[in-house]
């Protein structure tokens, strides 16, 4: 409730700034238009110099803007990733997942199994992956003198995967909160809470366990990072052009980010389905051994016993929360950065 309050009064605080500007610029185009129109001597009085571009944002509002978006995206799409753990989970018990069978079981509120755990991942991943993407994007800008398309994905690859390190306790913490119900009684952990889930971890199964499944974890968030620099102002540019929309305009933002989104859900989901197996498996009783050891080795385990289609059980509400997620985040940051510029400056 706190995140759609607060997003509701940005948004509304920004779009009644965006009234008032337009409605005072017009006027003030047309009659410079007008007076440049007129003027036809060469060596005429110089016109006042132009406006200097805004100071950039400082570095603690880009790390908390990014983080607040990140938070209020995923308070609205993290349904769609319970769904998707469960659904790539229970293939991996041989299972059939229903969402209209688990809402009857364990009621609506269910799909919101870890979500405390899925917000705290986003203060950590939101908020140090676009944080250190600009901030490792403008300094490669002062060493080079430019920024390129080839520096934003090395910069987008590098800073994804560090901020999936970071960040990996609390998604190992989201998986198994959000798969917990769907479990055997016999065989639930009934955590209390994201702090529940730390320190049992720690207890039962050591610090390292918190980190298990943070290679693919890390190799899925630089391949977002890739596909996401790569694809979004593309498709921004494609839908401007063919559908005459306006570029970064909410419909252009959305139309993008859920086409970058499909993208990057084909490319990362086999990754997404082995983090996951990962994140959440336990050690055999007899042997004590883990069923998955790699990236490779889950991948090669789940196709060869399963079919390669295994690792997509899942895709459609994983592309739901991708897309969606995308889309709420940026246009959050982007009208949290908007007040900020135009009432705090």
């Amino acid at each position: 409730c706190t995140f759609v309050i607060i997003f509701h009064f940005i948004l509304r605080k920004t779009l009644s700034k965006y009234h008032l500007q337009s409605v005072a610029l017009f006027p003030a185009a047309k009659s410079q238009l007008k007076n440049m129109a007129s003027t036809t001597s060469v060596n005429s009085t110089p016109t006042s110099a132009p406006k200097a571009a805004s100071a950039p944002l400082p570095k603690p509002i880009i790390f908390a803007t990014s983080g607040l978006g990140g938070m209020i995206g995923w308070v609205i799409v993290h349904p769609f990733n319970t769904i998707a753990v469960r659904m790539n989970l229970a293939s991996m018990q041989g299972k059939h997942f229903s969402v209209a069978n688990a809402i009857k079981d364990n009621g609506v509120m269910s799909l919101y199994d870890g979500l405390a755990a899925g917000v705290w991942r986003q203060v950590f991943y939101a908020s140090s992956r676009f944080g250190l993407f600009e901030t490792c994007r403008d300094k490669l800008h002062e060493i080079r003198g430019k920024t390129d398309f080839a520096g934003r994905v090395i910069v987008g690859a590098g800073t994804g995967a560090a901020a999936a390190l970071i960040s990996c306790p609390m998604e190992v913490a989201t998986v198994r909160m959000s798969n917990d119900a769907t479990l055997p009684a016999s065989e639930r952990r009934n955590y209390s809470g994201v702090l529940d889930v730390v320190k049992r971890v720690i207890k039962e199964e050591g610090v390292s366990t918190l980190w298990r499944g943070s290679i693919p974890f890390a190799q899925r968030a630089a391949l977002v990072g890739v596909f996401q620099v790569a694809t979004l102002d593309q498709f921004k540019g494609m839908y401007a052009h063919y559908l005459n929309q306006k570029k970064n305009s909410i419909p252009n933002v959305f139309c993008s980010a859920m086409t970058s989104g499909l993208i990057y859900s084909i490319a990362t989901m086999p990754l997404e389905a082995s983090k996951n197996r990962m994140a959440s498996q336990k050690a055999d009783k007899v042997t004590g051994k883990l069923p998955y050891t790699s990236t490779l080795q889950t991948m090669r385990s789940v196709a060869g016993k399963d079919g390669a289609l295994a690792l997509y059980d899942g895709f459609l509400p994983y592309y739901l929360r991708c897309g969606g997620h995308t889309v709420a985040m940026f246009i959050a940051v982007q009208l949290m950065r908007d007040f900020y510029t135009q009432n705090m400056n």
